[in-house]
């Protein structure tokens, strides 16, 4: 079992709930189950560009982003980066 957890933003799109306890082998098997997954993975499968995702504190992306395995972790947090000019 590990904790998924949402930024306020997406929290208020998952109905006001930003705390997710699932059941995954991998961050990916892990976003899939949460009510806003299609705001963070695109049509393709992957992670949207402005979307962060770390595991027990350590961002993916220096893991193996999506296909990061969850055994023994405790928390998957996502951080929707801000852009704009």
């Amino acid at each position: 079992m590990v904790v998924v957890l949402l930024p306020s933003l997406l929290a208020a799109q998952a109905g006001g709930q930003g705390r997710f306890e699932v059941d995954a082998a991998t961050v990916e098997h892990a976003l899939r189950q949460v009510p806003v997954a299609d705001l963070l993975l695109d049509e393709t499968g992957e992670l949207r560009r402005l979307v962060n995702v770390y595991v027990d504190g350590t961002d993916t992306r220096t893991l193996d982003g999506l296909h990061t395995p969850l055994d023994g972790a405790r928390e998957v947090r996502v951080i929707a980066a801000v852009a704009g000019g």
